[in-house]
C-alpha cells in the first residue's frame, strides 16, 4: 500500500516495481502480467451488484494465477473507494451495499493470498478513509511524500535538457546534476554553475508541489511568457519558470480561499 498526497508518483512506482520484479524473476516464470483495476467501474447502481462484480473480477484473476508459471501483479489505484472504512459507512443513508463491497474485497484478497505468484499493489490519497482490516492485510505500507529540493531540481533539469534538445531553449553548456552542484565552490564564475544555481533557487521555491505539477511547469512557462523568438536564452527561461511557480501558488491560494 503506497499512500500520500496526489501526484507524487505512487501509481508510477507500482508499475515500475511490477516491471522490475518481472525482469528479475523471469527465470522463474514464463510470463508476467499487470492487471490494472478501475475501482469506479466496479460500482453499480443496482443493489448488491457491486459485490458480484468484484467476485467476477477476482475469479478472472484467479484463473490466470492458477497457472504457477504466470507472475501476476494486480494494481488497484485509489483503493479507498473500494475499501472505505465501515465505521464511516454506517453513518450513511444506505450503508449495506457499500459494506458488501468492502467485505467482498477483503474476502477475495484472503482467497488469493495463498498463491505465491501474485502481488497486489494499491495506492491511496486518503488514508483516513481506508478500512483498518484492509490496512492490516498490507505487508508493506509506505508513505510517498512530495519531492524534496534535490528531486525537484532534477525534475526541472530533465525538463530543461529536453527543451534544449528540442531547440526551444538555447544553452550550449550543461546544467549540473544536483550532487555535482553541491560540490562546486560557490565562488565559481562558470556560466553552467551560475545557471544551475538559479535553477536550484527556483527548485527551493517549488517545495510542496507534486511531481505531476512540477513536470508541467517548465512547459507552462514557455506557454505563458515566451514572447520572443525561439530559442529562448536559458537565464530568461529560468526567470520565466520562477514566475510560473509564483503564479501557480497564487492560483492555488485563490482556489482554496474562494467559496465553493
Amino acid at each position: 500500500l503506497l499512500y500520500g498526497p496526489p501526484g507524487t508518483g505512487k501509481t508510477s512506482l507500482c508499475k515500475a516495481l511490477a516491471q522490475t520484479l518481472s525482469i528479475r524473476l523471469k527465470s522463474r516464470f514464463n510470463s508476467a502480467k499487470l492487471i490494472e483495476v478501475n475501482s469506479h467501474s466496479l460500482f453499480s447502481r443496482w443493489f448488491s451488484e457491486s459485490g458480484k462484480l468484484i467476485m467476477k473480477l477476482f475469479n478472472e484473476i484467479r484463473e490466470y494465477v492458477s497457472n504457477s508459471e504466470n507472475l501476476v501483479f494486480v494494481l488497484i489505484d485509489e483503493v479507498e473507494s473500494l475499501v472505505h472504512t465501515r465505521q464511516m459507512l454506517m453513518s450513511g443513508n444506505d450503508p449495506s451495499d457499500a459494506m458488501r463491497v468492502v467485505n467482498a474485497v477483503l474476502t477475495e484478497i484472503d482467497k488469493i493470498k495463498n498463491y505465491t505468484n501474485v502481488v497486489i499493489l494499491t495506492t491511496s490519497n486518503i488514508t483516513g478513509a481506508i478500512d483498518l482490516a484492509f490496512v492490516d492485510r498490507a505487508d508493506i505500507k509506505q508513505y510517498i511524500g512530495s519531492p524534496n529540493e534535490a528531486t525537484i531540481y532534477e525534475i526541472y533539469r530533465s525538463c530543461l535538457n529536453e527543451l534544449v534538445k528540442r531547440n526551444i531553449v538555447s544553452f550550449s553548456e550543461t546544467i549540473l546534476p544536483y550532487t555535482q552542484l553541491k560540490l562546486v565552490s560557490s565562488f565559481c564564475g562558470d556560466n553552467a554553475f551560475t545557471c544551475s544555481k538559479l535553477l536550484l533557487t527556483v527548485a527551493a521555491e517549488s517545495q510542496s508541489l507534486s511531481g505531476r505539477v512540477l513536470r508541467k511547469l517548465p512547459f507552462l512557462a514557455i506557454a505563458y511568457y515566451a514572447v520572443e523568438i525561439i530559442p529562448i536564452n536559458v537565464s530568461q527561461f529560468i526567470e520565466m519558470l520562477r514566475k510560473t511557480v509564483k503564479l501557480h501558488f497564487e492560483q492555488l491560494t485563490s482556489f482554496t480561499s474562494s467559496p465553493h
